[in-house]
């Protein structure tokens, strides 16, 4: 998915120019003291998780508990208030405005740019979840402690109660694939677009709060907002990478037999990241691009196959009962306050916010460079619908699949592994070897996509906004990314991997908080005296 932009850039409402505190040395073209600070610290983190495997174990499997128990109701209270400004926007004035003043036309049709909001709305967290969340749900919604402390069950579950536990497992389930994540990405997104399209600012986090900071957005405040972004991006992208690398090799193991040990998924996360260097090397459009047209495909036609030998006619219901089952129980689901449901709330809904923020300037970015043109109002609404009616689908498909056979009395995905629990379900349709292979392959090209466009958004940032930096700069970026999740995963396996999306996820939360005061602002003043017909003395702060 190309996210390469060749528009010429806005009039901007700042003197600074994109660039200008940039150092080019040796070959690169960095923003001073950005990349500096960010490389250094996660240079830093790889040689000491490296070096103390069993500390940073330890450290990590305190980080976690101590941080969802301490903060849960601060990352749902941030995602609620994310849905409800999304909402607002929607309803309201502001609605109107267009990205890129009232003039600008929509790159893209509603048919390509679709295609690619589908495409930022699947991954490796879709094939890896898409059964183990689901089973998992059900699972515990059944179990005779449901609604107790011990459970890990969603709300108070549905002990013994079949029908009651499979709904309940797919409302948690579109739960955390649903509205709330695609608000988060559509608030950076949004905000990346307005203040680069609309306000000539570099396509940066910092940018987002020039209403609140001015011109010392430039400083130290910015300085701070974009390392933040970076470590975000970063740890978001090497949470996704570890948990391919585990499906992958454990898909690896169920088809072929390869030993499913630390060093193998150590020795595939280095072979797919060298991919990834090959993916940045050749360009976006003739890398990434390609590879992700692919994998839209392949994606596509696994669902379809799935849907089609698997229980259709459950799975045609399923979507329209499980959408129904999700917007009644929305609600209590968003609610930060006296719940009984501890661990399921701190276990499950923490760790995919913390890791829908980590990820959110990747897919905001993404998203903001497909967008120019469109209005705030069919920006929003439609960022929001397609992706979570993507999500239903898919979740329907897989999860409703696996919960069809395992209540026809087929154990196996019950008793599996979370990796192995995709490939279980499949191995109860035809053409097991087939699908499973083919499994395998959406994982790896999602690992390589992933890590090339994430390569690039990082680059980005660390380049003052520039989105034409040199290759290496991408290059070192593809592989600290793939020695980030090497380390994680030495360092703790995915309790590491989860714990570090939360660490990041923490601080990003109080800044998207920010961000979204900032662009209200923004949006406030652009509907009083539009920048792109006025002065930047009628917008500056």
């Amino acid at each position: 998915m190309s996210i390469e932009a060749d528009q010429p850039p806005a009039p901007s409402v700042s003197d600074y120019e994109i660039g200008q505190d940039n150092v080019q040395k040796f070959g690169l073209d960095v923003h001073n003291p950005v990349f500096a600070i960010s490389s250094a610290l996660v240079v830093l983190f790889v040689l000491i998780a490296l070096a103390l495997p069993g500390q940073s174990e330890d450290f990590f499997g305190w980080l976690r508990p101590t941080l969802t128990a301490q903060f849960d109701w601060l990352f749902l209270i941030a995602a609620d208030i994310f849905v409800l400004f999304c909402l607002l926007l929607i309803v309201t004035p502001f609605g109107n405005l267009r990205l890129g003043g009232k003039e600008a036309r929509p790159d893209y049709g509603y048919v390509g740019w679709f295609s690619m909001l589908f495409a930022a709305g699947m991954g490796i967290g879709l094939m890896f979840y898409g059964v183990s969340e689901p089973m998992t749900h059900f699972d515990s919604s059944l179990a005779a402690n449901a609604g107790t402390a011990e459970s890990w069950a969603p709300l108070a579950g549905a002990a013994g109660d079949e029908l009651g536990a499979r709904r309940l497992a797919m409302a948690a389930t579109i739960f955390h694939w649903g509205l709330h994540p695609w608000a988060i990405y559509a608030v950076v997104g949004l905000a990346l677009a307005f203040f680069s399209y609309n306000w000539g600012l570099p396509l940066t986090i910092r940018s987002a709060f020039y209403p609140l900071l001015g011109e010392r957005v430039w400083g130290w405040p910015g300085h701070l907002v974009d390392c933040l972004a970076v470590f975000a991006t970063l740890f978001g992208l090497a949470t996704s990478l570890g948990l391919g690398a585990e499906q992958a090799i454990t898909g690896l193991n169920f088809l072929f037999g390869i030993p499913d040990t630390m060093l193998s998924r150590v020795i595939l996360i280095c072979i797919i990241t060298s991919i990834a260097l090959g993916s940045v090397v050749a360009g976006l459009d003739s890398g990434v691009k390609r590879l992700s047209e692919l994998n839209m495909g392949l994606a596509l036609l696994l669902l379809a196959f799935v849907f089609l030998v698997g229980p259709t006619l459950v799975l045609l219901r399923g979507f329209a009962g499980n959408t129904v089952a999700y917007l009644q129980d929305v609600i209590p689901l968003s609610n930060p306050f006296g719940r009984d449901d501890f661990n399921f709330r701190t276990g499950w809904t923490t760790f995919y916010w913390a890791w829908w923020m980590s990820w959110s300037p990747f897919v905001g970015m993404f998203i903001a460079r497909v967008s120019r043109g469109r209005t705030v109002r069919e920006f929003v609404t439609c960022v929001l619908i397609v992706p979570t009616v993507v999500s239903i689908i898919w979740m329907t498909v897989f999860g409703g699949t696996a919960l069809t056979e395992t209540l026809a009395g087929y154990t196996g995905i019950t008793d599996a592994d979370l990796p192995l629990k995709l490939f279980e379900m499949l191995s109860q349709l035809p053409l097991t070897a087939i699908t499973s292979f083919i499994g395998i392959v959406l994982v790896i090209v999602f690992f390589v996509t992933s890590s090339d466009s994430g390569s690039l958004v990082i680059d980005t940032i660390t380049a003052g906004g520039k989105v034409d930096a040199p290759v290496p700069q991408r290059v070192f970026w593809a592989c600290f990314e793939g020695l980030v999740a090497i380390a994680l995963l030495l360092g703790g396996g995915l309790a590491s991997l989860q714990a570090a999306a939360i660490a990041t996820g923490f601080p990003f939360a109080l800044i998207l908080l920010g961000l979204c005061w900032s662009l209200f602002i923004g949006l406030r003043r652009e509907r009083k005296a539009p920048f792109l017909e006025t002065t930047a003395a009628d917008v500056a702060p």
